[in-house]
């Protein structure tokens, strides 16, 4: 029902689609972390598997696709304390805590739509974690792989992170993206929840 309900929603102009997805992510953010993404075992392990399969090299500027209220972002500002990093959510009320959360002249925060989002900078590192399976059908998943690959300068390296099995079908769409090359991909067979962790470059 909750698959369903987002390929629905899909079915609208991609702006329309993401004034729908905004409404709906902020009445979610009505109390703080709703997903307890800040205090959850599984949340944590996730994040520390999406760091350690990361090609090893400097990142100096870096961007978090659907950041939410800033739980990621802040372990990557711990984690790149040089690089200037760029949260993005469609939820301006998860943004607001974002930024009380991370509070760091490098470390910014915008409201976007990656359906629709044309970014003012190229990036060497992206991430997008649970994110694509809210975008619905084929279509919306073939524009948001395209728009991510547009967030990357010539060699940067995008992180996507979705639940296994389910992963298999989000990403065939990063795979079949012209200019972006998957470097690896690895199953975390976590018994709550397995998680698969795939590394393009491009």
């Amino acid at each position: 029902m909750h698959r369903t309900l987002f390929r629905t929603v899909s079915l609208l102009a991609p702006s329309r689609q993401g004034e729908i997805l905004g409404r709906y992510f902020d009445w979610w953010h009505r109390s703080p972390d709703p997903w307890r993404l800040s205090t959850d075992s599984y949340e944590r392990e996730k994040y520390a598997a999406t760091l350690a399969d990361l090609p090893a090299r400097p990142y100096r500027d870096i961007v978090e696709v659907g950041c939410a209220e800033g739980v990621f972002t802040q372990a990557l500002a711990e984690t790149f304390p040089e690089a200037e990093i760029t949260g993005l959510d469609i939820s301006g009320r998860a943004l607001a805590r974002a930024r009380a959360r991370v509070r760091e002249e490098r470390v910014r925060f915008v409201r976007a739509n990656i359906l629709t989002h044309r970014a003012d900078r190229r990036f060497d590192l992206a991430f997008c974690a649970e994110t694509l399976y809210y975008l619905g059908r084929e279509e919306r998943l073939r524009r948001a792989s395209d728009r991510l690959g547009d967030l990357l300068a010539p060699g940067g390296v995008l992180v996507a992170v979705h639940p296994w099995p389910e992963a298999g079908r989000l990403h065939r769409y990063l795979d079949a993206r012209a200019g972006l090359t998957r470097l690896s991909e690895r199953v975390h067979r976590n018994p709550q929840r397995p998680f698969t962790v795939a590394v393009y470059r491009a």
